[in-house]
């Protein structure tokens, strides 16, 4: 098929991928995203991740820019309800959305800016030489097709680009590679969120984590809520549940009755191993229909509820690292340091599920405060024209559980996008642009930074 040439591709289209390349077009490259999906959004829209969580530290919305515009967008057009405060007890807000109006905005939002997209196409092969990309090959129903561009941009979650092109990577936890468990989002329909919430109310002991204060379920119009510790029990007990799991945990979504459970624990499977993820999907699917019986037997308010969705692709919280020019990590999280090239924000504490089953490690820092994410976490010194965004940037096992959260990583993409542009337009290496233009340009499309 016939080749083509663009300033900058962005490899995936997920909400890092989707974020740099508005950020690029809307900076004046010629752009184009290649999505295995027929849509954007990724994980958001493919695989029942949500909500978002979360824009903000303390009272401060700290994710802003183009990510915090796609909510707004969505608010406008009763697709959300906007930023609403986190019942969980576990961070600051937690921002519901409808699944096909965020398709459609990302889609109006990437063509408004004169972006272009590819869907159904994936990433078959990387033609690197002399420190440069110089084309990449995707699958599609027509055929292996060429394409080629001045700078590129890695957001396919796994580093799959930079890999391919000679970037060293890192995996999971230094001692021994493990990953934290992967979980296969489920969304079921007809729950009686009423029942649900009397039921917290009459039973405080089974919801740890909100410290006996069950009114904070009250302060939120759509309910986050982990817990069901001694139901959870009994249901064990009874041979209802089998995998190791400390608690249900269920968000209520944009429409009346719907919530997306984040329950099922797959663990020991590797992502990046596609023979590997095909035994992960099935036992996803196994404990999501686990879940579905356990829920409308000993759940108050799922009596009637019914699952009506598992997604396309299971849910990966982490698998590959780059190795960037600097390495952010769980220590620079807890000390909240600060970079003279920040280019993004997470008000999210280091939320890591144990890779060896049950228990999930959380580490919060002082209310309000906030981590920053330095730019040379998004480049290598192997490749001159790679930018890598998303989840598989450069930080370590404990940082990445603190940055890894939607609303950050549509931060960190349309930073990336933009150092793509000005990449371009300077005609330097994407690691050595003026940082100060790219923050500069961040701050002109909207994004809060702090660096000083």
């Amino acid at each position: 098929m016939e080749n083509k040439e663009y300033d900058v591709i962005v490899v995936g289209g997920g909400i890092s991928g989707a974020m740099a390349a508005i950020g690029a077009a809307r900076a004046g490259a010629k752009t184009l995203v290649v999505e295995q999906y027929g849509f954007l959004g990724g994980m958001l829209t493919a695989a029942g991740v949500g909500p978002m969580m979360t824009f903000h530290a303390g009272d401060e919305q700290v994710v802003k820019g183009t990510t915090g515009e796609l909510i707004d967008r969505l608010v406008k057009k009763k697709l959300s309800p906007g930023h609403i405060f986190d019942t969980t007890g576990f961070t600051y807000t937690v921002t519901p959305f409808d699944v096909e109006g965020m398709k459609r905005e990302l889609e109006l939002m990437l063509t408004e800016a004169d972006g272009e997209m590819l869907y159904h196409a994936m990433l078959a092969s990387v033609e690197a030489e002399d420190g440069q990309v110089k084309s990449i090959t995707v699958c599609t129903k027509a055929g292996l097709i060429t394409l080629r561009a001045k700078v590129f941009v890695d957001a396919t979650g796994d580093a799959d680009l930079a890999l391919h092109a000679g970037v060293e990577c890192t995996s999971g936890r230094p001692s021994d590679g493990a990953c934290q468990p992967m979980t296969m989002k489920m969304r079921m329909m007809n729950v009686d969120m009423q029942k649900v919430r009397s039921y917290i109310k009459a039973n405080p002991d089974e919801f740890p984590r909100l410290k006996g204060d069950v009114d904070k379920i009250d302060k939120a119009s759509r309910l986050s809520i982990g817990g069901f510790v001694k139901t959870l029990e009994k249901g064990r007990a009874a041979g209802d549940f089998t995998f190791p799991r400390e608690d249900i945990l269920f968000f209520e979504a944009n429409s009346a009755g719907e919530v997306i459970v984040n329950t099922t624990r797959i663990n020991g499977f590797d992502s990046t191993d596609p023979w590997s993820m095909s035994l992960a999907e099935m036992e996803g699917r196994r404990q999501a229909h686990e879940v579905e019986r356990f829920l409308i037997k000993w759940v108050a308010g799922f009596e009637n509820a019914v699952m009506v969705y598992t997604g396309p692709q299971i849910g990966v919280r982490s698998s590959r690292q780059i190795k960037g020019r600097y390495t952010l990590t769980g220590q620079d999280v807890v000390e909240r340091r600060v970079f003279s090239d920040t280019i993004a924000h997470t008000g999210y504490p280091i939320d890591i599920h144990s890779p060896d089953g049950a228990g999930t490690a959380a580490q919060k820092v002082e209310w309000g405060s906030y981590c920053s994410i330095p730019f040379q976490c998004l480049v290598n010194d192997q490749i001159g024209n790679l930018i890598t965004v998303g989840r598989c940037i450069s930080v370590d096992f404990e940082a990445q559980g603190g940055v890894r959260t939607t609303p950050t990583m549509g931060a960190v993409g349309q930073a990336g996008g933009i150092a793509a542009a000005i990449a371009v337009h300077s005609d330097r290496p994407v690691g050595d642009i003026d940082v100060p233009q790219l923050q500069k340009e961040l701050l002109a499309q909207g994004s809060f930074l702090s660096y000083e």
